[in-house]
């Protein structure tokens, strides 16, 4: 895991991967449904990493569906490229968290970017709900101490 201190007060992850055959279109781009995809993996080995499990959280009836993506597609990937994606973490707001992208390809190439909102729900009302206790207090000591 890479922890970056900044002056916007975030946590930095990053994750490499490569554009696999079945993952692009006829033009021989990595198709833009795939993204997601990826995002999502990044987002899954960043909270892996610092300890907070969407396994856990959920097996505690809480859930984390997304409720807002924003894809800015700069330059195209494409089959078998090393890609890049730095992960950016913020503070929590209420019942949402939000997590910023940008994606490399091996020249150092920015190729795309990336807004991705999720809620805290409870499992069983599928209602809003502030984030676990240990959640909320493992990004402020992280931040607290990588800033």
């Amino acid at each position: 895991m890479k922890i970056v201190k900044t002056t916007t007060k975030m946590i930095i992850h990053e994750t490499s991967f490569r554009v696999k055959y079945s993952d692009t279109d006829q033009m021989g781009f990595m198709h833009h449904s795939n993204y997601a995809k990826y995002y999502e993996t990044a987002r899954w080995e960043a909270m892996r990493e610092l300890g907070l499990s969407y396994k856990e959280m959920e097996e505690q009836g809480i859930f984390m569906p997304v409720i807002s993506m924003k894809f800015d597609f700069i330059k195209p990937a494409y089959y078998d490229d090393l890609l890049s994606v730095k992960t950016m973490i913020h503070k929590c707001s209420g019942a949402r968290i939000k997590f910023e992208y940008e994606l490399v390809n091996q020249t150092g190439v920015l190729i795309n970017t990336a807004e991705i909102t999720l809620a805290f729900i409870i499992k069983e009302t599928h209602k809003p709900c502030l984030p676990p206790e240990y959640f909320t207090k493992t990004l402020q000591e992280l931040l607290l101490i990588n800033n």
